[in-house]
């Protein structure tokens, strides 16, 4: 909310508070404004808010203290005002958060409480705090989010030399590496095993391999006959790198292919049965299919209604048609702060990427043709595919997990300093 806005809203509440009392009007102040940040304010309810949420959540953690209410209520203050610094570069940068992310973030917090929405709204209520004000404190985390992801793009540089010594490290040997997933049998050898108990362990092991080989069900096997660990969860080992693997059985995995099977493979312990039910990595990758497009996207908002929203977007599709640049068209008017400034690109992405609406709609697209104009979660979009390519990412695939890997590594470190650096930039007046 702009400050002009907030004093529009603090008059308001003001006026309405002149009661008449024994014959005489008394002026009864409901909010007051506590703090000025650039072209933002911060009312004293806000800091009052934000100040209850955090004692209680410390009244949740036992034996936890409290800080004295002068040190917390200086730290709600300088935590709201890096906040609003934030908030008014997603409010320039046109960022907006929509009612369908909003939902889907929602509906997801309540699931990871093991709660349906209509409970969470309970809960919420419960702890003082009510549905709309939970919907706005989301979508500030959703705008503050994307502020900073940006920000950090453009500031946090990761060289491709940084890269090749990461990958030639050992710790990058160790995060870049293929992870599996092996289904295991054990059949266990009797203590001191004579010549005649290996046979006929090892002979019930290549009958076992038989009928997994004919089709019949590894978990099913696993629970009835093996004697590891994992035997009641049907012998699966979930998701392990080579490292984490016995030695044994890392020598096999790496030329295995998913769904083959080895053993029976020997041990001190008995003879085991592998199943390479998953993978995931690098070599996983393999040839990957890809597609370039450009888009433009048109969102109802305030002062926007959905009719309009499309009627814009069905408008701009034709003006592209008839011969208007895209480029032109996408950085004067596509509601996608992360692609208008490149003229719509989305670069090259694989399939999965997209919401759904926006994947069908590519996909059916033939080579640099428009697409009509489509619904998604986002808004009305319409779209240019303008390549499509098939490309083996294995080697991509570990350069971008470690690009990722080093980016993160310096995130914190670069937020913060960034966070200091517009703290100190800001036009701050603190009125309480």
């Amino acid at each position: 909310m702009t400050m002009n806005k907030k004093m529009i809203l603090l008059a308001a509440l003001l006026a309405g508070t002149i009661l008449s009392l024994s014959g005489q009007a008394a002026l009864v102040l409901i909010d007051r404004l506590a703090v000025v940040v650039d072209q933002d304010v911060i009312m004293q309810s806000e800091i009052d808010e934000r100040t209850r949420a955090i004692k209680a959540q410390f009244a949740a953690q036992p034996n936890t203290r409290v800080p004295p209410d002068d040190i917390l209520q200086d730290q709600v203050i300088e935590r709201l005002i890096i906040e609003s610094l934030q908030l008014q570069m997603a409010d320039r940068a046109g960022i907006r958060i929509s009612d369908a992310e909003l939902n889907d973030a929602l509906n997801s917090i309540a699931a990871q409480n093991s709660m349906s929405l209509d409970q969470f709204r309970i809960a919420l209520a419960n702890d003082g705090m009510s549905w709309a004000a939970m919907r706005e404190q989301v979508r500030r985390e959703f705008a503050i989010s994307r502020v900073q992801q940006g920000v950090m793009r453009r500031r946090i540089q990761v060289s491709e030399q940084e890269v090749q010594n990461f990958l030639a490290s050992d710790l990058g040997e160790s995060l870049t590496a293929d992870q599996y997933r092996l289904g295991h049998i054990l059949l266990d050898l009797p203590n001191n095993p004579s010549a005649n108990d290996i046979r006929q362990v090892r002979a019930q092991a290549e009958e076992l391999h038989k009928r997994l080989e004919n089709g019949e069900d590894f978990a099913s096997l696993a629970i009835q006959y093996s004697s590891g660990q994992n035997a009641l969860s049907g012998g699966d080992m979930g998701w392990r790198k080579p490292v984490q693997l016995p030695s044994i059985f890392s020598d096999l995995v790496e030329d295995m292919t998913v769904g083959d099977i080895q053993g029976p493979i020997k041990s001190g312990r008995g003879f085991h049965l592998i199943k390479l039910v998953e993978k995931r990595g690098a070599t996983s990758e393999g040839q990957i299919a890809q597609t370039r497009v450009r888009h433009v996207l048109v969102q109802p908002n305030e002062i926007r209604s959905e009719r309009e929203a499309e009627d814009l977007a069905k408008t701009l599709r034709e003006e592209v048609a008839g011969g208007r640049d895209f480029e032109e068209v996408a950085k004067l008017y596509s509601d996608d702060p992360g692609s208008a400034l490149s003229g719509g690109d989305l670069g090259w992405t694989r399939q999965g990427v997209f919401v759904p609406e926006f994947e069908q709609t590519m996909s059916k697209t033939e080579l640099n043709q428009l697409s009509e104009v489509f619904r998604s979660s986002h808004g009305y979009h319409f779209l240019e595919v303008t390549g499509r390519r098939v490309e083996d990412f294995s080697e991509r695939f570990k350069m971008g997990q470690a690009e990722n890997y080093l980016r993160n590594q310096k995130f914190d470190e670069e937020l913060d300093s960034w966070l200091r650096e517009i703290r100190d930039e800001a036009f701050v007046e603190i009125k309480i």
